[in-house]
């Protein structure tokens, strides 16, 4: 027998009304209701998974502090596409800003569409959105981002072991006043990167000195006027800084080099993520290469995947980086004093 609105109503109690609007995202109908409609309609073979056509990447935006400075989100973007087209999927783009006023129907219609699979990108999401986009019926795989409270399906970087990698680089050189330049809109990516870099302190019996710790916006020109107030204040400086982003250690690197301070001579600096700016800006900047473009074709992979198998398990996959070596790190292990302002 061909499952039919009927046979769900029979199984729910809901009336058909209840279930077409349901069904189709329209307004009325609470998430509970929606969700329980959409659990029996996959179950009894009214949604299939063969029925999804396109796979569509939502790009949350917080307060676009992230997302809206950076041409990191465009390779990664790039990766999702190509995979899309080489697998024989349309790619749709939208944007889910927590500011719009239907914000909370906009998430729910989003992750209950039938005809679409979802490729969350998360940079901005924090824990307390998450509720939000775990009970929907699409398959989703959560792209850069991913949290211990609620898990879901999710493609990251290893942001963790990546700055530990960098501060020991640090170490390596001789560095043993190791500051961090700590970017005040608290990401997910940036809380584990001050993990691995407090870790990586610990790891070679070293302080955690606060007074090391510089809080500055995340943008380039935001985390120069910052770092510009925290230098008036006359601060002392450790030798070298291992930095959020590369957006946050060229804004510092700027204000550093007005102040006085050179760089590397006085202030080394690691950044992460190896942005085009890094090969090209004075000096160049050593940093951590993010495999952006290969990020989001994994992440369509595992949605793929997801459509084909309808495993309920789920899995994170950490991308490992690569460090490039430039010009932004002194070796002090000679012996050379150290220059001042």
């Amino acid at each position: 027998m061909k499952a039919s609105i009927k046979q769900i109503s029979e199984i729910t109690g809901f009336s058909p009304a209840t279930i077409s609007n349901a069904l189709n995202h329209k307004k009325g109908v609470n998430r509970k209701t929606a969700d329980t409609i959409f659990q029996v309609a996959k179950e009894i073979g009214y949604i299939s998974e063969n029925k999804i056509s396109k796979i569509k990447l939502v790009v949350y935006k917080r307060n676009g502090l992230i997302i809206d400075d950076s041409p990191f989100f465009s390779v990664l973007l790039k990766g999702v596409e190509s995979e899309c087209k080489a697998s024989g999927y349309e790619m749709v783009m939208c944007n889910l800003d927590r500011d719009d006023p239907d914000y909370k129907e906009q998430v729910q219609a989003t992750m209950n569409d039938p005809s679409s699979a979802v490729i969350l990108l998360g940079t901005e999401l924090l824990d307390d959105e998450f509720p939000l986009y775990m009970n929907g019926s699409s398959p989703v795989v959560l792209l850069d981002c991913w949290s211990s409270n609620f898990p879901m399906n999710a493609v990251l970087i290893n942001n963790a072991d990546s700055a530990v990698n960098a501060v020991q680089y640090l170490v390596s050189k001789g560095h043993r006043e190791i500051g961090y330049l700590r970017g005040k809109f608290r990401i997910k990516a940036f809380t584990s990167r001050f993990a691995g870099y407090s870790r990586a302190l610990a790891k070679n019996e070293l302080t955690l000195n606060n007074q090391y710790i510089f809080t500055v916006s995340t943008t380039m020109d935001g985390a120069y006027r910052d770092m510009k107030e925290h230098l008036k204040k006359g601060k002392k400086m450790p030798t070298a800084f291992f930095a959020d982003n590369d957006m946050i250690a060229l804004g510092c690197i700027k204000a550093f080099r007005e102040s006085g301070y050179k760089v590397p001579d006085d202030i080394s600096v690691i950044g992460f993520d190896d942005l085009p700016f890094c090969e090209i800006s004075s000096p160049r900047l050593t940093t951590i290469k993010v495999f952006k473009y290969e990020m989001g074709q994994l992440a369509v992979k595992r949605v793929i995947e997801l459509m084909k198998s309808g495993s309920k398990i789920n899995t994170k996959t950490q991308v490992c980086t690569e460090f490039v070596e430039r010009d932004s790190v002194a070796d002090i292990r000679s012996g050379v004093k150290r220059g001042g302002k």
